[in-house]
């Protein structure tokens, strides 16, 4: 009998586990608010995550071109507010 109660315990949580929803990004990427600049001919790719339930703050992940690597930019510098203001006009020229 308390076999049979222990295997349907397992069964269970195995499936209450198996069944929950994992947020693709998890929590914060950045630990701290990141560099204030990155040489723009270094630049890869940018990623822009902005606030949600699992990061309460904009984080801004840049690729570099030679090492793959990836970096925080702080959100608050002068060059990402220009950067993000950039890229919004040529959305909006592209609309």
């Amino acid at each position: 009998m308390r076999s049979a109660a222990f295997i349907l315990l397992a069964c269970l949580l195995f499936v209450d586990v198996k069944g929950m929803a994992i947020s693709p990004r998890g929590r914060c990427q950045c630990t701290d608010a990141g560099v204030n600049f990155i040489r723009p001919k270094e630049i890869e790719k940018i990623e822009l995550y902005s606030p949600s339930s699992s990061c309460e703050r904009m984080e801004i992940i840049v690729t570099l071109k030679e090492s793959a690597e990836q970096r925080c930019l702080n959100p608050e510098s002068k060059f990402a507010q220009n950067f993000i203001k950039n890229a919004q006009k040529k959305n909006r020229r592209l609309e």
